[in-house]
């Protein structure tokens, strides 16, 4: 009875542990396949997500391919159709088809794979035709291919007649028109391509041009070429959307949107391919299912360490720039508001120190974006150095700011202002060179200039402005009175835009220059005044500056040559000397300008002659050296005005055509009563002469210095001793009064 008992026990004990054991293992056995269901679920999920992507991949890889290929067809044109002696021998009569042959078709079929290639005639006849590697009939091939071509061809003379112009230096050398379009029923590329020269001695007047145009079928060898390049399983052209939808497709239109077929090809899919290599272990990897658990569970706990990472890396990238590391603009304004809350309850001071380096852009423009990135950088340790303790940001470009605080601080300002002066005195070591570069800075104070963070910032920009103005490399304060000269300049600046609306007000006075040895009167410089209603007659050095500044100096530029050219017209002779600005002369459209002005007043190119200054001619020399190039091949001449004040180098003219050097009236000066001369002048004369140049001098006003710059050859004098400037009519008179003589 007792082993009954016993027993029984043992089974009332074992049931709930084998119970219990039973629920354990089929928990676990759940889990197991809950988990490998969704691990079979998320590679499956990861191999659909996997091969979308591909296909994506692949579909963008391959309209990206396509549409290089199709410009490749106009580019590979290029090598015969910008050509000398492509022109030279369609102009000949009779055209030589075998020359045209071997370079124009039948080698575009051997080394590129252009199918079909035929040329017209300025009239749009054809005259020659390729097909396949052999000559075609033009009469026949005429007829063949019936319109196609006709509208690119009269899209590309359009284009010809209305001036289009492409940069040499890039990769495409000529205008051109092309399209997708289908030919005798098969898909095709049609490249229409001016035949132009390559030199500009073979000239051909707009829209006059012979055209060729080239034909590249889509299926044939390009399909195939593009499939095997690529390893594109079954590439081939349809003219309609595949039935096997596992087949991607790209859809190839016209222009104008019109569907001529598709690039069809079997898609690579790595989903795919991954799921039937891990089908078959699939099943082992159950039991690696918690060990992949754990594994997940380390990649998760560092995905979050490195999250952390990058969220702290984030956060530093949003308030600081990247390029030096200092404060950003967000960053400065929060710890100047801060700093300016502070002075409020504590009575300090703070003095908001803007920085910002003089001439950047010409590192820039001369040394390049790299050379320009380091001396930021270095300008950055620099300021850093110099102003421990505070904050110091980079607010954009060149320009940067200090947060200065102390018991003093416009004192202590001061010092720093001077410290970063005498810093920048000395060349910047860049590690591959030096670079010799000033710095402007303006300084406001709280809580004298405001309490406010705008307004504080504005002051301390206007005091940036000021010391620009007063020449560069120095530091300001601010002042009500720079408020004042700031408010002072926009009343000019829109009083001028008022007055270059109507019209009122501004006028053209003309400075006569006679020959030095004849005496005889040479032409005029044209000289913009300005009556102002209120402020009177107002010289160019007080609203030109105005004029740059504000973006105005082109269309006033512009008007005082249409003016003084218009002027010019009604002289018997002579020549008008206009001024140019440094934005005029790097404005790419400038030639075309001079010209367009040039015919509107019918004034003769070469009676014109553009003076630039010395500075804008070497500070601009890459963008203006075309357009002295242009305007010197019109008959337009080019002189230098001011010499003497900028660089007062021969060796900036070497690279540029310049007719006339004017030698700047601080040199004419002294030339006094009771001296030899002037021997740098003696010295710019004589170098000018070596040169080829012909010299002016300006300010001529006693006749010691007339007959000094006679007697050294100086070839042209200007100046109040020989006349002040005068009204347009009384030039003229005194035009026609010499001419009676």
């Amino acid at each position: 009875m007792l082993t009954g008992l016993v027993r029984l026990g043992d089974r009332a004990g074992t049931e709930p542990r084998e119970a219990l054991t039973s629920q354990i293992i089929a928990r676990t056995i759940f889990i197991v396949l809950l988990m490998a269901a969704m691990l079979g679920g998320f590679l499956w999920y990861a191999a659909r997500k996997a091969d979308e992507l591909s296909i994506d991949r692949q579909q963008k890889l391959i309209a990206t391919v396509l549409e290089q290929n199709f410009r490749s067809i106009a580019h590979d044109q290029e090598v015969a159709t910008v050509w000398d002696d492509a022109v030279e021998q369609l102009a000949r009569r009779p055209i030589d088809q075998d020359w045209i042959d071997d370079n124009l078709g039948v080698w575009l079929y051997t080394y590129y794979g252009h199918d079909e290639v035929f040329i017209v005639d300025p009239q749009d006849r054809l005259v020659h035709a390729m097909r396949g590697g052999r000559r075609e009939d033009a009469a026949r091939y005429a007829r063949s291919i019936g319109t196609t071509g006709r509208g690119l061809i009269a899209e590309l003379r359009a284009k010809m007649r209305a001036g289009a112009k492409v940069s040499r230096q890039g990769t495409v050398l000529s205008p051109g028109a092309i399209d997708l379009a289908t030919i005798h029923g098969r898909p095709a590329i049609v490249s229409a391509k001016p035949i132009v020269t390559d030199t500009g001695e073979r000239p051909v007047p707009p829209g006059k041009e012979y055209v060729h145009v080239s034909i590249r079928y889509l299926d044939g060898s390009f399909i195939a070429d593009l499939a095997r390049r690529y390893q594109l399983e079954g590439g081939h052209f349809s003219r309609r959307p595949p039935r096997d939808a596992e087949d991607s497709t790209v859809a190839l239109r016209t222009r104008s949107g019109a569907g001529i077929g598709y690039f069809a090809w079997e898609p690579f899919r790595p989903g795919r391919a991954m799921l039937r290599q891990v089908g078959p272990v699939l099943v082992v990897s159950l039991l690696l299912v918690f060990a992949l658990v754990a594994w997940l569970l380390r990649r998760i706990s560092r995905g979050t360490r490195q999250l952390s990472a990058a969220k702290s890396q984030a956060q530093h990238l949003a308030d600081h720039d990247p390029l030096t590391g200092l404060a950003n603009r967000a960053l400065f304004e929060r710890r100047l508001n801060e700093r300016l809350g502070e002075i409020c309850l504590t009575g300090e001071t703070l003095a908001l120190v803007y920085v910002d380096l003089d001439h950047f852009k010409n590192v820039n423009d001369h040394l390049g974006h790299p050379t320009g990135d380091q001396l930021i950088r270095a300008l950055a340790d620099i300021l850093s150095e110099l102003a421990p303790g505070d904050v110091v940001a980079r607010l954009g470009g060149d320009e940067f700011a200090i947060i200065h605080g102390s018991d003093n601080s416009a004192a202590t300002a001061e010092q720093l202002a001077r410290s970063i002066h005498r810093t920048l005195a000395r060349p910047i070591d860049l590690g591959n060179g030096e670079v010799l570069i000033g710095a402007s800075i303006g300084v406001a104070v709280a809580p004298q200039d405001g309490l406010d963070r705008v307004e504080l910032v504005r002051k301390a920009d206007i005091a940036l402005y000021d010391a620009k103005r007063g020449g560069r490399r120095r530091h300001s304060f601010y002042a009500d009175t720079m408020g004042e000269r700031i408010r002072d300049r926009h009343e000019i600046e829109a009083e001028l835009r008022e007055a270059m609306r109507t019209g009122e007000g501004l006028d053209i006075a003309y400075q006569p220059y006679f020959a030095a040895k004849s005496g005889l009167l040479l032409g005029a410089e044209a000289l913009i005044r300005w009556d102002h209603p209120v402020r009177g007659r107002m010289l160019p050095a007080q609203f030109v500056p105005v004029a740059e500044e504000c973006g105005l100096i082109e269309t006033l530029g512009e008007w005082v040559l249409e003016q003084a050219c218009l002027v010019a017209a009604r002289w018997p002779a002579g020549t008008i000397s206009v001024n140019l600005s440094a934005m005029q002369l790097r404005n790419p459209a400038l030639a075309e300008r001079v010209y367009a002005i040039l015919r509107r007043t019918r004034l003769s190119p070469s009676r014109l002659e553009l003076e630039i200054t010395e500075t804008s001619f070497v500070d601009s020399s890459e963008k203006c050296r075309a357009n002295l190039g242009w305007l010197r091949d019109i008959g337009v001449r080019i002189a230098l005005d001011d010499f003497g004040t900028g660089y007062s180098s021969f060796r900036h003219l070497r690279g540029f055509e310049v007719d006339r050097i004017k030698i700047d009236r601080s040199f004419v000066s002294t030339i006094q009563p009771g001296q030899a001369g002037s021997p740098v002048i003696q010295a710019i004369v004589d170098l000018a002469r070596l040169s080829g140049l012909e010299t002016t001098a300006e300010g001529v006003e006693t006749e010691q210095q007339r007959r000094f710059l006679t007697s050294i050859g100086c070839d042209v004098l200007q100046g109040f001793l020989l006349a002040e400037p005068l009204g347009a009519t009384a030039v003229e008179a005194r035009f026609f009064a010499e001419l009676h003589q």
